[in-house]
């Protein structure tokens, strides 16, 4: 079985991995990486932009190849949070004819950043750098600001992994969706 992620950022590429091979119906999978368009603003600010992004990457990657995935995190408008919103991470697997998706647990950051976010239209890695969290304009790419949030003990990889798994139920269950 071969399947493709739509993104070159090792810590997607290594969740959809590691979420593979936890499965034995995936765990001889070949995992190929492809740069692909999302199609959306580069910091998705609704479930909407973010569940299409990850459909665009899913899709964008479906060549030669029996399923391609999309991960995409976005904001997400959540009552009685201390900024309004929280993040997701979500997933989009595709087979070529259908979608299959999933989603992370959800995390808040500070309302400084979304601040950023909504007035300046920064991205969270500019956000994050921009009030002293990180000097790391690559956060993303590396343990994600859940991994400074949670000091360690979730990063964006096991954040993303967790968007795969979630993703997988239909595929692992066939015969319910």
């Amino acid at each position: 079985m071969k399947v493709n992620v739509g993104s070159k950022n090792m810590t997607k590429v290594q969740a959809v991995e590691e979420a593979l091979r936890d499965f034995s119906e995936f765990a001889s999978a070949k995992v190929a990486s492809f740069e692909v368009d999302s199609g959306i603003h580069k910091q998705p600010k609704s479930m909407e932009q973010t569940v299409q992004g990850a459909m665009n990457r899913a899709r964008n990657a479906f060549k030669d190849c029996d399923l391609s995935v999309g991960l995409e995190s976005g904001l997400i408008k959540v009552p009685n949070t201390k900024s309004g919103y929280m993040d997701i991470a979500m997933c989009a697997i595709y087979d070529g004819k259908n979608f299959h998706l999933g989603g992370s647990s959800v995390f808040e950051y500070p309302k400084s950043m979304i601040d950023l976010v909504f007035d300046k239209d920064y991205d969270i890695s500019q956000a994050a750098k921009a009030v002293g969290f990180s000097h790391d304009e690559k956060i993303g790419q590396r343990e994600g600001m859940i991994g400074l949030l949670t000091k360690g003990k979730l990063d964006r990889k096991g954040y993303g992994k967790q968007a795969v798994i979630t993703a997988l139920i239909h595929l692992l269950n066939p015969e319910h969706y």
